[in-house]
């Protein structure tokens, strides 16, 4: 049976919908760290535009990423196509997103965990890999909160 694209067309868009409105920000980036994909919850909290970010490196972008250590991580992912993890716990974020959110208010920054996938291509070899950038300043901040009141109670304990 012939493939026709004009079929898939429908599910292309809706996939792309998808990719652009889900609360996780989704970068697509090169083995030069240059971004090929950039979707709306990159835009809409580093105030970059898609345009602006094409094809431009990671490390140029964003001063603040550690350079080194990031193609440390990155490297067995384009390599040995296993996943990278980045949790908030070891390194609040990659990127110094403001915390735009009004419950969390006490945090300036946004904590993030960070998934590398490898994106294998139609010849089986990974180009380009895939960053998904989690929002995790509510467990932070909660988690913040718990420990502190810990702290609290634990004083008040030793002090009665």
């Amino acid at each position: 049976m012939a493939h026709n694209l004009f079929n898939d067309m429908p599910e292309f868009h809706w996939m792309m919908d998808m990719l652009q409105t889900v609360d996780v920000g989704l970068v697509v980036l090169d083995k030069d760290f240059r971004v090929k994909l950039w979707n709306g919850f990159m835009e809409s909290h580093s105030g970059l535009l898609p345009s602006q970010v094409r094809d431009k490196v990671l490390f140029e972008l964003f001063d603040e990423i550690d350079k080194a250590w990031f193609m440390n991580k990155a490297k067995p992912v384009f390599e040995l196509r296993n996943r990278a993890f980045m949790i908030w716990e070891q390194r609040p974020y990659l990127m110094r997103f403001p915390n735009y959110r009004p419950i969390t208010g006490s945090e300036d920054v946004m904590y993030q965990n960070i998934t590398l996938s490898p994106l294998t291509s139609t010849t089986g070899k990974v180009d380009n890999i895939c960053m998904m950038i989690y929002d995790m300043t509510d467990v932070a901040t909660g988690k913040k909160q718990l420990e502190s009141v810990q702290v609290t109670l634990s004083e008040i304990h030793e002090r009665g």
